[in-house]
Formats: structure tokens, sequence, C-alpha cells
């Protein structure tokens, strides 16, 4: 039996497994992809909001020649990260199910040679809201041409794209397909960028739809998605925007599937989980590290803060620990 199953490696799972060898327990880490998965799918050109110093886990330095690392830093970096402390991490492996049995968890997985079962004390969930975009719920919006994840922009050179949403990912999206030559259209259901926006890319955009190098729709909804177009409501008017591809840069949610099955209290407005000052739910041994533990608004935790949260948990842990020895 393990002391501790962290499930996801992305920057929280790994400073929650590193925090927890620290006081002396013995964490796995599983994840259903690469390490750090969700940042391997990022845009290739993607640069951090935060500076290398804020990104940085486990005491190890994050050196980077840009004044904001990029993707490919952070994937190096955080390499070294596992190879340093020594964690042991099983990749491609997803949790299919968690149980609880009479001292902990079952934690079920399913892999490329079967079935893989394992018990633990306890399980931390760190597994980030990527996977689960905000859907438009609208007709088409399962169209192929229609995408709520970016990679390259090469591939839409000279094409026609619809890019729905207004936030930073939308912004840098729009800006990169512009770099390669596509004809970009950005839909957004405000009036102006929220503040959120990166103070270096402000310029770029406002002086992109300025020069009508990106044509903006504010104050726009998406009503449907065709095969050649995207049907919008602007201002109260309905029209067309002819599209070869469209991107829903809308955001993503946590996957809060694990606490409710589990009986983990839920706030049904925020959809924020109810936890203790040391991230542990309602569910006994049961922790969320992360951007999972934020509910319907994901941007209240990144990878700045909620790498702390291992701390937390692992200091929990210890303390349980030392009690049920008294």
């Amino acid at each position: 039996m393990f002391d501790v199953i962290v499930v996801g490696a992305g920057p929280c799972g790994l400073s929650a497994a590193i925090e927890l060898k620290k006081v002396g327990l013995n964490p796995l880490i599983i994840e259903k992809g690469c390490l750090v998965n969700s940042i391997y799918h990022y845009p290739l050109s993607m640069t951090f909001f935060s500076s290398a110093d804020n990104l940085e886990i486990g005491g190890i330095p994050f050196t980077t020649v840009n004044e904001k690392p990029t993707r490919h830093e952070a994937l190096a970096y955080f390499r070294t990260v596992v190879k340093k402390h020594h964690l042991e991490l099983h990749t491609y492996e997803k949790v299919v199910e968690i149980e609880r049995i009479e001292n902990g968890f079952r934690v079920i997985t399913s892999k490329r040679d079967g079935r893989g079962i394992y018990e633990a004390e306890n399980v931390v969930l760190a597994t980030g809201y990527y996977d689960n975009p905000h859907m438009l719920n609208i007709p088409g919006e399962d169209l192929p041409h229609v995408k709520h994840y970016f990679h390259d922009a090469h591939p839409y050179a000279r094409e026609r794209v619809v890019v729905i949403g207004g936030r930073n990912s939308a912004i840098d999206v729009a800006l990169d397909l512009h770099q390669v030559g596509a004809h970009v259209h950005m839909v957004y259901r405000k009036s102006a960028f929220h503040d959120s926006v990166k103070a270096w890319v402000r310029p770029l955009i406002e002086a992109a739809i300025e020069k009508e190098r990106i044509h903006m729709h504010w104050e726009t909804e998406v009503r449907e998605i065709t095969p050649e177009a995207v049907v919008v409501e602007e201002k109260g008017v309905r029209k067309e925007i002819k599209a070869d591809a469209v991107f829903a840069m809308t955001g993503y949610r946590p996957n809060l599937t694990f606490v409710e099955r589990l009986g983990g209290q839920i706030d049904q407005e925020t959809g924020v989980p109810v936890l203790s000052d040391d991230m542990e739910t309602t569910v006994p041994g049961l922790y969320l590290a992360g951007v999972i533990a934020t509910g319907h608004d994901a941007t209240k935790v990144f990878i700045e803060n909620g790498r702390y949260h291992g701390r937390s948990i692992a200091r929990h842990i210890r303390d349980k620990r030392k009690v049920a020895r008294i």
C-alpha cells in the first residue's frame, strides 16, 4: 500500500509529490498522458504569462533566456524536476475509478498492458482542467473543423478562420493565425478585452484590429456553426461569417467526477468543492491540488499559487499520522 497516490503529473501534482517525499511519505504519481501533459499540448509557440521563478517547484531554479519562459523550456524544466527528485511516476495510465476501502482507497487504472490496481491511505487529485473545455452547446459544435484546442498555425495559412473568445488564449491564437497569413475573425460576447489580457500582448491585438488585419466582432453571440460559416448575432443583427476552421477558445473546467462519486461535498452554485485549509475534501484522505479546487472560475488558481497546495497537504497527512500513533 502506498502512503499517497497523486493523480496527475502537472506542475501542481509534481509539487505535491515532492512535498510529500520531504515529510517522509511514499507517493506514486499516475498520469493518463505524458509528463506535464497539458503543457505539452499547449500551442507550440506559447509563452507563459508567469515569470520563470513563479513556476519553480521543488527548490530547483528555472532559468530561461527569455523574459518569460516558453513551452519548450517548461517541458525541459519539469523533466529535470522529476529526475532530480527521483519521483515515482506512471505515465500513459488512466485512473478510471477510485473506491473507498477500510484503510484508504483503491485506485483502478487502465494502461497499455491491461488494468492496474493500487491501494493508498490517501489520494491527491491534481488533474487540472485542460481536458474539459467549456462547450458552447450550439448546433454544429461537433463538426470536424471546430476545435477547442490550438497547436500550430501553419495548417491554416490562407484559410478563413473564426476565433471565438476574447481572453489570452483566444488572442494568442488569433495573432498566431494572422502571422501565417490566415484571414482571421474574432467573435467575443463582451464589448472590450478583459483586464487579465497580458500587458505585452494587448497592444499587438489592438493594433491588428485597428488596422483590420484581424476583424473583430464585439458584443456578438455565436448561434450556430455550419460546414461553411459561423452564424452569429452581432449587437442584435444575425449574420454569417464564412469559415474554413473555427477555434472555440472558451476556457476549460475541472473534472470533479471522482470527488462526486466518493461523496465529497461541492457547492452547487460555484462548483467549488468544500475543502479544509489543508486542501482535504469532506472525504477523509482525499485531497485536491491545483486548479481542480477552483470550481467554475478556473482563473483563481495557476501554477504560481497551486504549487503550494502540496505543502499544506503533506503537513496535514504527516500530522494525522503522528496523532494516529499516539
